[in-house]
């Protein structure tokens, strides 16, 4: 299974989320995850510059936890609890596991 698609889509959900609630900033704060690129934060489109992409999205649950501490994180997991359901345990992010 290629989990690239899905890695994108849990990248995209965290954020959003996290726009829910923190507003803009969400968007701000995912521009400074390395290995992530914001192609157009209107229309939910990233990209991921790093060739692993599971560590890519743990910087970016973690760029938040920095911010807002464990809610945060607890947010990030609520967010993509439906995308992660059809991956295998080592698919998963370990920061949504």
């Amino acid at each position: 299974m290629n989990i690239a698609l899905p890695l994108t889509q849990i990248a995209v959900k965290i954020i959003k989320e996290q726009a829910l609630i923190i507003g803009p900033l969400a968007w701000s704060e995912a521009k400074k995850v390395q290995g992530l690129s914001i192609i157009d934060s209107v229309k939910g489109e990233v990209a991921f510059s790093d060739n692993d992409q599971k560590e890519v999205v743990n910087r970016l649950v973690s760029q938040y936890d920095k911010l807002f501490g464990r809610a945060s994180r607890e947010v990030c997991r609520d967010a993509v609890v439906s995308l992660i359901a059809d991956l295998t345990p080592s698919e998963i992010p370990s920061s949504l596991a």
